[in-house]
C-alpha cells in the first residue's frame, strides 16, 4: 500500500506539474500570439544620402504579407489539396493523417506526412522541426490545438501561406510568386499554383529552375488531386500547364532572392553589407531586425556613374577583341608556318606542337562558349544529371577564360572634405559570379598614376622644384641586388631636355625614376605609405619592395586607396577617411550606431597629424596635376569643366589629375580630382596576362569617362578653385626651356609654376643667355647629373643599343629649316662591347606638343 501510495503521489505531481505547464503556455498564447500583432523578420532599408531608397536586405527571409482575401481561389484550393484536404472539418490534427504516416515509417515508405496545416504552423513558430523525435510532435500536437483554439481557420491559413519557407531566401506565397514567376501572388495563374505548392514539401528538390522535371511530375500530381476535389475541371488544368511549360525560361538558373532582390545600387550594397558585418554586433541581425541604414551615396552620381562605366566596358571588350583577333591573325599567317617549318626541319619536337595546341585552344574556346550552354539546356530540360555535372566543368573553365579575356573596370567617388563615397562601381555586372568590388578589393598596378605620390616628397625635399631641369634618354637602373632596369617611354620616345612639370604631365618615365633615385626608395615608400593609408609595417614591406619598377606604378593597390591619396592633395593635405555608412536606425527610428561621429572623434583625437602633408605641398602638388588637365594627357578633358550659370556667363571649376598605363598596357587608370570630390576609374583584367592594345590607355580610355561623369557630377555648382595656402607657396614666370627666371633673351615661351617659398628658382636662364644652348662642359654636366644620381659612364657602358652610320642621314636639311647640329659620343672603354651611338644637340630638343596616347 504504501509503495503505491508513493507511485500515486508521484503521478499525481506530474500529471499537476504538466496541466501548471500546459495552462501557462495556454495563457501565453492567448496573450501573445494574436495574428493580428503577427511581427514577422523586417528587412533592413538601405538608404542614399538623399533617403531615397536603395535596396532592402533580407537574404534570410525575404517576406511580403499578403491578405487571404486578396488571394485567388485557385491557389488556396491548391494549397488544401496538396497539403490538408480536411483543413476546415478537423479540430488541429488527423488521426487518419497520423495513423498514415506511422504506417508508411514502419513499412519503410513516404506515405505523406501526418502533420495538418495547422500543426505545421504551430510546429514552425514554436518547436525545431528539424528535430525527429516524438516529443517534439508532442509538443507540436499541443500548440496546435491552442492555435486551433485561439484563432479562426482563416487566420490560421492566412499566417501559413505568409510564414513558410518556399524556395532560395523566400518565405510566404507572396515572395515566392515573384520570385519564381515575376508578379504578384494576386495573379498566379492555376499551374503556378500547383508549382508553388510543391514548395512547402521540399524547396530545394522541387525548385522548377534547377530540377524542371521533377517539378513538372509533382505540378501535374496536384493538378490531378485539384480535380478529383473538385476544385478545377480537367480542361481548366490542361490549359493552364500547357501555357507554363510552352513559356517557361529554361536558361534562368536558381539563385537566392538575394541577387533577385531590387537595387538601385548592387556595388554600394555589397560594399555597405560587408561593412554592417564588421560594425553590428553578433546579437543584431540586419536580415530580420530592421533597420534603417542611412549611407553617403548619391543615387544621382551612382546612375551616372553606372551608364558611363558600362559603355566604356563595352567598348574596351570591343575593341580588345578587335586587337587581340588582329594579333592573333597576324601571329597565325606569319610566325606559326614558320615555326612549324623550323621544327620540321631541324627537328625540334618542342615547337612542333604549336599547330596543334593552337587547334585545341580553338576547340576548347568553341566548346565552353557554344557547345557547353547546350549541353547545359539539355541537362535541365531532360533531366540529365551526369550531362549537368558535364556542362558545370565546362562553366568552370569558362570562368577562368573569362577573367582573363574579358576587360572589367570600376569608379569610385570620395567628396574631399567629408571622405563620403558618393558612387561606387565594382565591376560590369554584379551577381552570384560576380561578386569581387575591383573598387574596393581590386589589387591592381596603378601605372603611372602612383607617380604624384613620391614626386610629393620630392617637392619637400628641396631637391626638386616644378621647374627642375632632368635629361630624358635612355637609362639603366641597377636594383639592390644588381639585376639592371631598363625604363621605357609610352611608345619608346625619348623628349632630351624636359622640366619636371612638363615631365609628369606627359607621364614620362625615366625622369620619374631618376626623382625616385634621388630621393631614395625610403622617402618615396613613406610618402606613398602615409597617403594611401598604409600603416600596418608588414603591408608596407610587402606592397613597397626596394625595386625600380615600383617608381612607375608595378605595385598593387586598390582603387579606392588611389583615390584617398589623390583625394588629401584636394583636401589641403589633411587625411580622408573614406565611409560608405554614416548611422544605423533601429526599426523604432532610434539611432544605434553613428558611425560618422566616430570617424569624426578619431580625427579629432588625432590633432596636428590629421595633417599627413603641408598645406603648401599639397597646394604645389595640385598646381602640377592641373598641367596634366591642361596640357598633358588629360588635355583633352579640361573643356568639360566649363559651365554655364542661370545668367549665362561662363565660369570654371578647376580641376587636376592623373593618368596610368602600366606595362603591356594591362590596366588603364585615371585618377583625378577638382575642389569638390576625387574620383578614380581603372579598366583591366581580374588576372594578369593580357594587354588592353595601344589604343585602350589611361588617357583615351578612362580619361574620357573621368571627364564625363565628372562634368555631369559637378554640373549645377557653383565655381570653385582650389584654396590657396595664405603662406608659403609663391608663383613664378620661369623659362619654358630652362626652367630658370625669364630674362630678356628667352624667346621660346614661359610658364607660370607654384612652388615652395622656401625653393623658388633663383638663377637667370643660362640657357638664352649662352645664346640658345649650353656652351659650357659645366652646364651639360650639370643638366646630365646635377638634378639625378647617376653615372653617365656606367650607363653608356651598360646600355647596349646598335650603331648608327650617320652616312645614311640626308646630305641636307629640309627647305626651311637648318640641319642640325650632330655631336658623337666617343666610345667608352670598359670590360663590355663598345658602345657607338649619336644623339641630337642638347639645345636641338624642344617640348613635345600634347599626345593623348602619351603615356
Amino acid at each position: 500500500m504504501r509503495i503505491i501510495g508513493v507511485f500515486t503521489v508521484i503521478f499525481v505531481t506530474g500529471i499537476g506539474s504538466a496541466l501548471g505547464i500546459a495552462l501557462a503556455e495556454t495563457v501565453n498564447i492567448m496573450n501573445q500570439e494574436n495574428f493580428q500583432e503577427f511581427a514577422p523578420a523586417l528587412p533592413t532599408k538601405i538608404l542614399d544620402i538623399n533617403g531615397t531608397l536603395i535596396t532592402e536586405f533580407s537574404a534570410d527571409e525575404k517576406r511580403e504579407l499578403v491578405s487571404l482575401a486578396d488571394l485567388p481561389r485557385h491557389l488556396i484550393f491548391a494549397v488544401l489539396a496538396r497539403e490538408d484536404p480536411d483543413f476546415y472539418r478537423h479540430k488541429g490534427f488527423s488521426v487518419r493523417g497520423i495513423a498514415r504516416a506511422a504506417y508508411g515509417l514502419v513499412i519503410g515508405q513516404n506515405l505523406g506526412g501526418g502533420s495538418t496545416i495547422t500543426q505545421q504552423v504551430a510546429g514552425t513558430l514554436y518547436t525545431d522541426r528539424s528535430e525527429r523525435k516524438i516529443s517534439r510532435k508532442i509538443r507540436e500536437l499541443w500548440w496546435a490545438l491552442q492555435m486551433e483554439r485561439r484563432y479562426t481557420k482563416n487566420e490560421i491559413l492566412e499566417i501559413y501561406l505568409n510564414y513558410m519557407y518556399m524556395g532560395p531566401g523566400v518565405y510566404g506565397v507572396e515572395a515566392a510568386s515573384k520570385y519564381f514567376f515575376g508578379h504578384s501572388a494576386k495573379d498566379i495563374s492555376l499551374a503556378e499554383s500547383a508549382i508553388l505548392v510543391i514548395q512547402l514539401s521540399s524547396p530545394s528538390k522541387y525548385n522548377p529552375l534547377d530540377n524542371p522535371n521533377l517539378a513538372m511530375d509533382r505540378q501535374l500530381s496536384v493538378l490531378s488531386r485539384m480535380v478529383e476535389l473538385g476544385y478545377t475541371t480537367k480542361s481548366d488544368t490542361e490549359v493552364s500547364f500547357s501555357e507554363y511549360w510552352e513559356n517557361y525560361d529554361y536558361t534562368r538558373v536558381s539563385q537566392a532572392a538575394y541577387f533577385n532582390r531590387d537595387d538601385k545600387a548592387p556595388w554600394f550594397s555589397e560594399y555597405v553589407r560587408r561593412e554592417l558585418d564588421s560594425m553590428m554586433y553578433k546579437t543584431m541581425d540586419y536580415y530580420r531586425d530592421g533597420y534603417t541604414v542611412h549611407t553617403t551615396l548619391d543615387l544621382n552620381f551612382q546612375d551616372s556613374a553606372q551608364r558611363y562605366m558600362s559603355e566604356g566596358i563595352t567598348r574596351a571588350n570591343r575593341e580588345y577583341r578587335v586587337s587581340s583577333g588582329n594579333r592573333l591573325v597576324r601571329a597565325e599567317r606569319t610566325y606559326i608556318p614558320i615555326v612549324d617549318l623550323l621544327s620540321l626541319t631541324f627537328d625540334v619536337n618542342i615547337l612542333r606542337g604549336t599547330s596543334q595546341e593552337r587547334n585545341e585552344t580553338r576547340a576548347l574556346n568553341r566548346y565552353t562558349k557554344v557547345v557547353n550552354p547546350v549541353i547545359d539546356l539539355a541537362a535541365l530540360a531532360f533531366g540529365l544529371e551526369g550531362m549537368k555535372d558535364i556542362s558545370n566543368a565546362g562553366f568552370v573553365e569558362l570562368k577562368a577564360n573569362t577573367e582573363e579575356n574579358v576587360v572589367e573596370g570600376s569608379l569610385i567617388l570620395i567628396e574631399n572634405e567629408t571622405g563620403y563615397i558618393k558612387a561606387l562601381i565594382g565591376g560590369s555586372k554584379y551577381d552570384e559570379n560576380n561578386q569581387l568590388i575591383r573598387a574596393t578589393q581590386g589589387y591592381v598596378m596603378p601605372g603611372s598614376s602612383f607617380k604624384p605620390l613620391y614626386y610629393s616628397a620630392a617637392i619637400d625635399s628641396g631637391k626638386f622644384t616644378p621647374s627642375s631641369m632632368i635629361y630624358d634618354v635612355p637609362v639603366v637602373f641597377h636594383n639592390e641586388d644588381g639585376t639592371p632596369y631598363i625604363p621605357l617611354n609610352f611608345r619608346g620616345e625619348w623628349k632630351g631636355t624636359v622640366l619636371l612639370y612638363d615631365a609628369l604631365a606627359q607621364s614620362m618615365n625615366v625622369p620619374s625614376l631618376k626623382i625616385l633615385d634621388t630621393i631614395g626608395f625610403d622617402t618615396a615608400i613613406d610618402r606613398a605609405a602615409m597617403l594611401l593609408g598604409i600603416t600596418d609595417p608588414n603591408v608596407k614591406r610587402r606592397t613597397f619592395p626596394h625595386l625600380y619598377p615600383i617608381g612607375l606604378g608595378i605595385i598593387s593597390i586598390a582603387p579606392i586607396q588611389m583615390a584617398r591619396a589623390f583625394a588629401v592633395f584636394a583636401n589641403e593635405g589633411r587625411e580622408v577617411t573614406p565611409m560608405a555608412i554614416r548611422y544605423i536606425e533601429n526599426r523604432n527610428g532610434t539611432v544605434i550606431l553613428d558611425n560618422e561621429r566616430e570617424i569624426r572623434q578619431k580625427q579629432r583625437q588625432k590633432g596636428s597629424a590629421i595633417q599627413l602633408i603641408s598645406p603648401q605641398n599639397a597646394y604645389v602638388m595640385t598646381g602640377l596635376l592641373k598641367k596634366t588637365v591642361e596640357i598633358g594627357t588629360l588635355g583633352g578633358q579640361g573643356a568639360k569643366f566649363v559651365f554655364v550659370n542661370d545668367k549665362g556667363e561662363r565660369y570654371r571649376i578647376a580641376a587636376a589629375g592623373k593618368t596610368g598605363t602600366t606595362q603591356n598596357w594591362s590596366d588603364a587608370w585615371t585618377v583625378g580630382f577638382t575642389p569638390y570630390y576625387t574620383t578614380a576609374i581603372w579598366f583591366g583584367f581580374d588576372r594578369p596576362g593580357n594587354s588592353l592594345g595601344l589604343t585602350l590607355t589611361g588617357a583615351t580610355l578612362a580619361g574620357p569617362i573621368w571627364g564625363d561623369f565628372m562634368r555631369d557630377v559637378h554640373r549645377g555648382l557653383p565655381a570653385k578653385d582650389f584654396r590657396r595656402p595664405e603662406s608659403g607657396v609663391v608663383d613664378i614666370r620661369v623659362c619654358a626651356k630652362s626652367g630658370q627666371l625669364l630674362t630678356p633673351a628667352c624667346n621660346q615661351g614661359e610658364v607660370v609654376l607654384t612652388f615652395l617659398d622656401k625653393y623658388r628658382p633663383v638663377e637667370y636662364c643660362s640657357y638664352h643667355e649662352a645664346g640658345g644652348g649650353y656652351r659650357s662642359h659645366t652646364a651639360i654636366e650639370s643638366l646630365r647629373s646635377g638634378v639625378s644620381a647617376f653615372d653617365d659612364r656606367d650607363v653608356l657602358s651598360d646600355l647596349k643599343m646598335p650603331s648608327l652610320d650617320i652616312s645614311q642621314f640626308p646630305a641636307s636639311a629640309p627647305a626651311g629649316r637648318p640641319a642640325p647640329a650632330v655631336n658623337r659620343v666617343d666610345e667608352v672603354e670598359n670590360s663590355g662591347p663598345s658602345l657607338d651611338f649619336t644623339m641630337p644637340a642638347l639645345d636641338d630638343f624642344e617640348l613635345p606638343s600634347y599626345n593623348p596616347l602619351m603615356e
